[in-house]
């Protein structure tokens, strides 16, 4: 996947939205307000930083050499996916959708129920 295609799933998924709410380098993907995914526009390698259960990061960056602990994140949650190394595309969009319900797991209840086919 490409930076643009990374952009264009995040953006189908249900209220996702963009911004850089940091600095103009860190575009920002957020549900109901809450980061699930960023995508750092510097560097010579694409990447994308995104929120992912404690039971998953370990194991994935042991499977994949695409996969480390987020810079600047608690690594415990955030991992960094690399663009172009060995995850396939459908992997990858399937840890943006993962990181995309981790967020909504921890919204209210009566938010989470207008996610449950999401």
């Amino acid at each position: 996947m490409n930076i643009e295609e990374v952009r264009a799933y995040c953006l189908s998924l249900k209220n996702a939205t963009e911004s850089f709410p940091f600095d103009d380098i860190n575009l920002v993907f957020k549900v109901e307000g809450k980061m699930f995914l960023v995508i750092p526009l510097d560097g010579n390698e694409p990447r994308i930083s995104l929120k992912c259960s404690p039971d998953y990061t370990d194991e994935l960056r042991d499977r994949y050499n695409a996969v480390e602990g987020a810079y600047h994140f608690n690594k415990k949650y955030w991992n960094t996916i690399y663009l172009e190394r060995d995850m396939p595309d459908e992997e990858i969009k399937h840890w943006i959708h993962h990181s995309f319900r981790e967020v909504i797991a921890k919204l209210p209840k009566k938010i989470r129920e207008t996610y449950i086919n999401e």
